[in-house]
């Protein structure tokens, strides 16, 4: 037996692997409503979850993969629901709603352009620019490297929702080999190492603790 008998527990299984991982900002939501308040806690998440959502579904769309629609569809519905939470407890309405209308102004751009694009050409371009946006959602937290090395603190950095993601990254990546598509392999190929560098950052440097929201 080949790895192609595999897809579909494969796919199965990435696909419920990530369903779990959209569920880890229920203890951020759940802090938020605890203390009223959205002190500490970055909406960007939230935000940056629904545009990847969108893209990545019509990503599964045009590559018309059953595996891949469901699961952002559920990712979509957990973003707006965790967003609606942030946005009912904070002072700061306005940005959010400012920050939301601008990744889906930009969302909306990119959608057109898939549907004006040839077939031909469509798979490929959009592969490319879904890659690049979600690979740099996956990074955003590195951008505090220095700062992690210079602390020895990791705090900053989401662990549940880090580990999670090493091992989503590495069955989308076993299914995206299955299935021979490159851009599948690419994204999570380097998603995996990047989660994997901060995990092992959170082991080598346990965070401390917190008295406010993580």
């Amino acid at each position: 037996m080949g790895l192609e008998d595999y897809k579909n527990i494969v796919g199965a299984a990435a696909g419920i692997a990530t369903i779990a991982q959209f569920f880890s900002p229920l203890i951020i939501c759940r802090n938020i409503i605890q203390q009223k308040d959205t002190r500490n806690v970055d909406p960007t998440p939230f935000i940056g979850g629904i545009g990847i959502s969108l893209l990545m579904l019509q990503h599964g769309l045009i590559l018309n993969d059953p595996a891949m629609i469901p699961v952002n569809i559920v990712g979509l519905i957990l973003n707006i629901v965790y967003l609606s939470v942030f946005y009912t407890y904070t002072k700061d309405k306005f940005d959010v709603f400012r920050s939301l209308g601008k990744v889906i102004a930009g969302v909306a751009v990119l959608i057109t352009y898939a549907q004006l694009e040839s077939e031909e050409r469509i798979e490929f371009n959009f592969g490319v620019i879904v890659t690049i946006l979600l690979l740099t959602l996956i990074g955003a937290p590195l951008f505090n490297l220095k700062e992690i090395l210079r602390s020895q603190d990791t705090s900053s950095l989401p662990f549940p929702m880090i580990s999670c993601g090493t091992v989503v990254t590495f069955l989308w990546l076993l299914y995206g080999i299955i299935i021979k598509n490159i851009f599948i392999q690419i994204q999570n190929v380097v998603g995996c190492t990047l989660c994997s560098v901060q995990l092992a950052l959170c082991l080598m440097y346990p965070g401390k603790p917190r008295r406010k929201v993580e």
